[in-house]
């Protein structure tokens, strides 16, 4: 495990490995314009899971590049769970979905969190967190961060050390990392 040396919550720059991997996971991706709504440039991650080799690079080096041991990885909705999931396995871990509101069965921990027009909100099982479990949060892309804010939020609620985030993809336009101060985030692709 890459543990960061400098506790700034960065890992050094990429080595010659993770900016070859970057470039296969943008070469991959597939990005939907206008979806799910006009002027949303969806990034299509199915052609990359789709790909065994690549799929496989993307979990060994999320499961590499972690500040410390993990007891659980949460996964967020609903690619999230996609990576989450092999992430665990591959870490010994855990796996906790969080997942939107209304879709498990309770008891639930909830944390709502603002959108641009309105609110939304997410929920987990607390009977899955134990206490002082360290957590490392998944997702498929950062983008403006409100979600994985709210995950955080939640976990440690319930009682976990969320050791850091790992995404796929970072939006970096969107400023989503702005919402996870002080927090390791680490992304292997990052788009303007």
């Amino acid at each position: 495990m890459n543990a960061v040396p400098d506790g700034s919550g960065v890992l050094p720059g990429p080595s010659a490995g993770r900016a070859e991997l970057a470039r296969r996971i943008d070469a991959l991706l597939r990005t939907v314009p206008d979806y799910p709504e006009p002027g949303v440039l969806f990034r299509d991650i199915m052609p990359l899971l789709a790909d065994p080799d690549a799929f496989a690079e993307v979990v060994a080096t999320l499961a590499t590049d972690v500040p410390g041991p993990v007891d659980l990885v949460a996964g967020m909705e609903a690619r999230g769970f996609l990576l989450a999931a092999p992430v665990a396995i591959a870490l010994g871990a855990g796996v906790v979905p969080v997942r939107k509101a209304g879709k498990l069965p309770g008891p639930v921990a909830t944390q709502s969190y603002a959108l641009e027009y309105g609110s939304a909100a997410v929920e987990i099982q607390p009977s899955t967190i134990p206490d002082g479990a360290r957590v490392l949060v998944i997702d498929d892309v950062l983008a403006t961060g409100g979600t994985a804010a709210a995950t955080v939020e939640l976990l440690e609620t319930c009682g976990a050390t969320v050791v850091g985030l790992a995404f796929l993809v970072e939006l970096e336009a969107l400023g989503g990392r702005a919402m996870l101060p002080g927090r390791f985030v680490d992304s292997l692709l990052t788009l303007p």
